[in-house]
């Protein structure tokens, strides 16, 4: 068993998810530019894409298929929800 297929690895994967899912949820306005315009949409395809695969780790599923399983690991889903983290507190901080 690695590291991050301990108890505590899926814990931080969820409790993250969760967070930044209520992040989004409860102030939309933080996912936008200076001057108020939306994000891109790529940009914020990766973001969910942190959250969907943070939540794949959080519950214990780990995917038969190689593909899968690279994109929904646990390194892609905190590196992606650092991202969407980071997003947020730039808009907090400007």
């Amino acid at each position: 068993m690695s590291a991050l297929d301990r108890p505590w690895a899926r814990a931080v994967s969820l409790v993250a998810a969760l967070a930044l899912m209520l992040l989004i949820t409860l102030a939309p306005r933080a996912l936008t530019t200076a001057d108020g315009s939306p994000l891109g949409h790529g940009l914020l395809m990766l973001v969910m894409w942190g959250l969907s695969a943070g939540f794949v780790h959080g519950v214990g599923f780990v995917p038969r298929n190689p593909v899968p399983r690279f994109l929904f690991n646990a390194w892609t889903a905190w590196g992606l929800m650092a991202l969407g983290t980071a997003l947020f507190l730039r808009h907090f901080f400007r």
